[in-house]
């Protein structure tokens, strides 16, 4: 099942560091079958506060997603990154194509009930 990484960019400092932490993510993406879904620097807020941007990675599976944060390659360069924009990122695991939210609410249910 694919897993996701969220980034919450918030506050950008576009700058040299940052420009090189671009350039060189892709290429640590690369060895764990990560690749970007989203990465805009606009978003459209339809409800809440939502400052700054998003960013959207898929992974084959939390373990690889996991693993592409934990390597070498990629704890080398967060910093050219995590010194110039707040932020936030979490990793989650996708839903199987035949999810239904109606299953989850019932079994959701069944629980409360009693």
């Amino acid at each position: 099942m694919p897993a996701f990484v969220l980034v919450h960019l918030r506050n950008p400092q576009l700058n040299e560091d940052v420009f090189t932490y671009m350039e060189r993510v892709q290429s640590t993406l690369e060895p764990f079958g990560g690749r970007f879904r989203v990465h805009v620097p606009e978003v459209e807020v339809v409800e809440g506060d939502w400052p700054g941007t998003v960013v959207i990675l898929e992974f084959p599976d939390r373990g690889a997603a996991r693993g592409w944060y934990d390597s070498p390659a990629y704890q080398e360069i967060l910093p050219l990154r995590t010194r110039n924009i707040d932020g936030a990122l979490i990793i989650v695991d996708g839903v199987a194509p035949d999810y239904d939210p109606a299953r989850t609410a019932a079994t959701l249910r069944a629980g409360t009930a009693g």
